[in-house]
């Protein structure tokens, strides 16, 4: 990032409302200006070396997760579930639905079919408050759940309980996991967020005594199913666990990805917990902080393999009312999405399920489900699945102004898509330098909404051509992707 001036002349409102008309941003352009208000005209320029490759997405780079307890009902992840199914391939054609969450510690796994109604219809994101004993999982929710992933074409990152399960009952599960689930099982994770055994352990437990408990496990489980393949430490924060598991994974050729947590704010309710926060450049309170990432790329060096964030979400503690529900969440997911692919990661799971305030997908199979706004950021991130991103510098006085810049396979050596996302309440006008400018014609698709904190009329949408060449703006609060 850099400044361009640390004065700009504001539009008049004719000039400003000429440009964002030819952008196709009017409404979001009114809702900013409100009542005469002149917002300040920021101006941006983007320069892209198409000679320097950063990383290519998978596929299934994106990824939903859910609690291990949803299980215990066997009719919710099932091909039954039609509309859900349709959202999940909405989102992505081949996307990485991962079961864990603090429920996994305490699920247990049964063979027998349950005999009766199950516990609750839908189970959400796990809190404080969360009552989670009694769920099991069956064999006939694997089926359900082999049928779901069959019908959205995912794969499955399945957590197994080692907070407060035995070895024995894990290995039963991971041979049926492992069966039933077939080639729709990606990996295995034994336990969730050990560094956060704190209550569940002796006072001094850490990675050492966690690396211990899971080799016993592992071996357990590989003499039963000798070709499973594992993922780990899958961690809230305490990333000594992520690089003593980086450690020996070169000892296990079995494991094949590493796997972390990363909330921008936490805990719900706590002060601080603001759109402020959530929409700058680096949310103050991390879990995850950004300065980890030399660690964490230590450890994907020496474990040799790609880093997954397995959970993630805006506000840990189930979310905060108005704004992990709100438009800018959307805004945030398809930021830090895109910028955790351009640190190299592989892929990144939105955690939710129920009526879950962070959730992407809330509703139920008898009520229906509905999209919140971080769907809509998921699938503006989506669209760079399979593409390489490239280096790319956005000259800027305002580090909420942020741009991505990829190239597509079999589309030639140019770029030929761009991310703009205006975090600010200022239109922002962008020059596209070198060759993404020029004659060029780009199709836009915008993500918008009437206001910051909306909860519904989120749209990701094609936006209409100008019919004459006009300057880029990007409206206040607001992204815009732009395809050759």
């Amino acid at each position: 990032m850099g400044t361009v001036s640390t004065r700009q002349a504001c539009l008049n409102r004719r000039e400003f409302m000429t440009r964002v008309a030819a952008a196709g941003m009017v409404a979001v352009a009114e809702r900013a200006i409100g009542q005469g208000a002149h917002p300040p005209l920021l101006k941006a320029a983007l320069h892209v070396d198409e000679n320097a490759e950063i990383y290519t997405l998978p596929q299934d780079f994106t990824g939903l997760s859910y609690e291990s307890a949803q299980l215990a009902n066997p009719t919710f992840f099932s091909a039954a579930n039609t509309q859900l199914i349709a959202m999940f391939r909405e989102l992505s054609p081949s996307g990485v639905l991962r079961l864990g969450g603090g429920s996994s510690e305490y699920t247990t796994f049964s063979e027998q079919a349950p005999t009766g109604p199950p516990p609750f219809e839908t189970f959400g994101p796990d809190t404080s408050k969360t009552v989670k004993k009694g769920t099991v999982t069956t064999s006939l929710a694997l089926r359900n759940l082999r049928a779901f992933l069959d019908a959205a074409h995912w794969t499955c990152l399945y957590g197994l309980n080692l907070g407060q399960g035995t070895q024995g009952n894990a290995t039963v599960e991971a041979e049926a996991v492992h069966r039933i689930l077939g080639p729709r099982l990606l990996a295995l994770q034994i336990g969730n967020e050990p560094d956060s055994f704190g209550h569940l352990r002796p006072a001094g437990w850490g990675p050492d005594d966690y690396i211990r408990e899971w080799t016993a496990f592992h071996g357990a489980i590989v003499a039963r199913v000798p070709d499973a393949k594992f993922a780990g430490p899958d961690i809230s924060n305490k990333l000594s666990y992520l690089t003593a598991f980086a450690r020996i994974a070169p000892e296990h050729p079995d494991i094949i990805l590493l796997t972390g947590h990363y909330y921008a704010m936490g805990p719900a309710g706590r002060p601080g917990i603001t759109l402020d926060n959530l929409l700058s450049a680096h949310p103050r309170m991390t879990t995850l902080q950004w300065s980890s990432v030399p660690v964490i790329e230590e450890a994907m060096r020496a474990a040799r393999l790609p880093f997954r964030v397995s959970e993630e979400n805006s506000c840990w503690n189930g979310g905060m009312p108005g704004i992990s529900d709100v438009f800018a969440s959307a805004l945030w997911c398809a930021d830090v999405m895109l910028h955790f692919a351009s640190l190299g990661f592989c892929g990144v799971n939105l955690h939710g399920g129920g009526m879950g305030i962070y959730s992407p997908i809330v509703g139920s199979p008898a009520a229906g489900f509905s999209k919140r706004p971080e769907f809509f950021g998921i699938q503006f991130a989506q669209r760079f699945a399979g593409a390489t991103l490239l280096k790319s510098d956005l000259l800027c006085e305002s580090d909420r102004v942020t741009a991505y810049a990829a190239r597509r396979a079999g589309r030639g050596a140019r770029a030929d898509l761009v991310a703009i996302l205006n975090k600010t309440d200022s239109p922002v006008e962008v020059t596209l330098a070198g060759n993404l400018g020029g004659k060029r014609h780009w199709k836009r698709m915008q993500l918008s909404a009437h206001a910051v904190d909306a909860k519904s009329g989120i749209e990701f949408k094609p936006i209409a051509e100008s019919r004459r060449r006009a300057p880029l703006v990007v409206a206040p609060y607001c992204a815009v992707l732009l395809s050759d």
